[in-house]
């Protein structure tokens, strides 16, 4: 039992850095007030690298829910829940 604690623990701070990695490596939302008034980008602009940024963002929703779904279950299967 020890061993599969120790493994899921490995494995949740690996998801961990993995995680932070790809928010750090998506793209910020600059637009600001700029968008209220229509903004200076035009419509092929704004898609140029949009298939790598939706790609990293369904990435980081993955990541996400194992991160949560392991941080619950080594929560659980330590004998604190």
């Amino acid at each position: 039992m020890q061993a599969l604690i120790v493994i899921l623990a490995i494995l949740d701070i690996l998801v961990c850095i993995a995680l932070v990695l790809l928010v750090v490596f998506q793209e910020g939302n600059s637009q600001g007030l700029g968008s209220i008034a229509g903004g200076a980008e035009t419509f092929l602009g704004k898609n140029k690298s949009r298939s790598i940024d939706d790609k990293l963002k369904t990435m980081t929703s993955y990541c996400a829910i194992a991160f949560a779904v392991l941080s619950v279950v080594l929560y659980l299967l330590t004998g604190r829940g």
